[in-house]
């Protein structure tokens, strides 16, 4: 009870908002102070996944550790496997093939189209909207299928290993269908989403992120680049290297905004895999995969590696003391940042607000509790 105008009382209610809630995309905690409907202050409270996959790393060699890495973001495992596998190809100047890369940046941009088909239905379901749900899996199916023909799996794929990937592409036909169909697709959501008034009146000036805001707090990915900061790790990423491609940055800074980064991303990365195909084309060459997998001892010291993964920044440190495991394994994600930024986006939002603003940040668990 805290004193209000002409000496009335105002009542605050203590509100949790998950864990069990299916709209917090995971087990997250929100506990929430509200004044009516007005949130007063938020606190995430995390942790509830128990999942340790840090510290296993420590008791696991790199190869039995990598299957492990498509389970930090199990929506984009690819991307935790490029930069695990270039981690260790690095360390022990392990080059590349030309055709292993285009290979890599294929795989990547589509894994990176299937998680983002998927947060904009679940994005829209978050709102009460339940056919774009439908629409938007039917097209992340068929990724998923072309991925379980190539790997086995439709979701940890375990493709890629130290020096290039497990077997040569294949398939190709399957990613033409996907690239013809899919432009259409992208164009019935907007028709369907982006202008829709009920939408429009969920996100437009909901979760407004300002760019200080967003520095402050390590925002990165398509959340920072929403905000008006361009700031794309592919432009600087050995993969990328010769590819085309516009990163895309918007002004309008709230949830709006972040949606339609989203769909303009994946255009982009459509643009990307016609480019990898084209490359991969022209490379005959058989991919190749690291001989000796067994033997890799990482040199004794610190090593990074970065890249650009579709909830923002994905970075890996690991401390080696010369031998085949690592002596400290420590994972930098976006969806941890994104979480922790809900206590300064959703202070002074409504509480029927406070859904549509935390789904459009994109936050997954499995890559906060790790």
């Amino acid at each position: 009870m805290t004193q209000g105008w002409l000496g009335m009382t105002k009542t605050t209610l203590k509100l949790n908002l998950g864990p069990q809630h299916p709209s917090t995309h995971g087990v997250l905690r929100l506990i929430l102070e509200l004044e009516g409907e007005k949130i007063l202050s938020c606190e995430p409270d995390i942790g509830y996944l128990h999942r340790g996959m840090e510290k296993m790393a420590e008791k696991l060699s790199y190869i039995q550790y990598l299957p492990v890495v498509d389970r930090i973001d199990y929506l984009a495992g690819c991307f935790y496997s490029e930069l695990f596998c270039r981690t260790i190809e690095n360390a022990l100047n392990i080059e590349l093939s030309e055709r292993d890369k285009n290979i890599r940046v294929l795989l990547l941009e589509l894994n990176r189209i299937s998680s983002h088909l998927l947060w904009i239905g679940a994005f829209l379901m978050d709102l009460g909207a339940v056919s774009p749900f439908f629409y938007s899996m039917r097209e992340r199916e068929m990724v998923l299928r072309f991925f379980e023909k190539l790997t086995g799996q439709r979701m940890m794929y375990n493709y890629f290993v130290f020096g290039g990937v497990r077997n040569d592409i294949g398939y190709i036909d399957d990613i033409k269908e996907i690239i013809k169909i899919l432009p259409n697709k992208i164009k019935d959501y907007e028709r369907i989403i982006t202008d829709n008034p009920i939408f429009l009146a969920r996100t437009k000036n909901k979760g407004i992120l300002e760019k200080s805001v967003a520095a402050n707090y390590s925002i990165t990915g398509v959340n920072l680049r929403a905000s008006g900061i361009s700031y794309d790790l592919r432009q600087n990423d050995y993969l990328y290297k010769g590819y085309e491609f516009n990163p895309v940055v918007l002004q309008g800074k709230d949830a709006w905004a972040r949606y339609k980064a989203r769909i303009l991303e994946l255009k982009e990365s459509l643009n990307l895999i016609r480019q990898a195909l084209d490359k991969i084309s022209k490379t005959k060459t058989q991919a190749k995969t690291f001989i000796s997998p067994l033997g890799i001892k990482l040199p004794e010291g610190e090593y990074y590696n970065e890249i650009e993964a579709p909830r923002g920044l994905a970075s890996i440190y690991i401390k080696s003391l010369g031998d085949n495991v690592p002596y400290r394994l420590k994972w930098r994600t976006g969806s941890y940042y994104s979480v922790n930024l809900l206590k300064k986006l959703l202070l002074g939002e409504f509480l029927n607000d406070a859904i549509a603003i935390a789904g459009s940040l994109d936050i997954i668990l499995p890559e906060v509790d790790k």
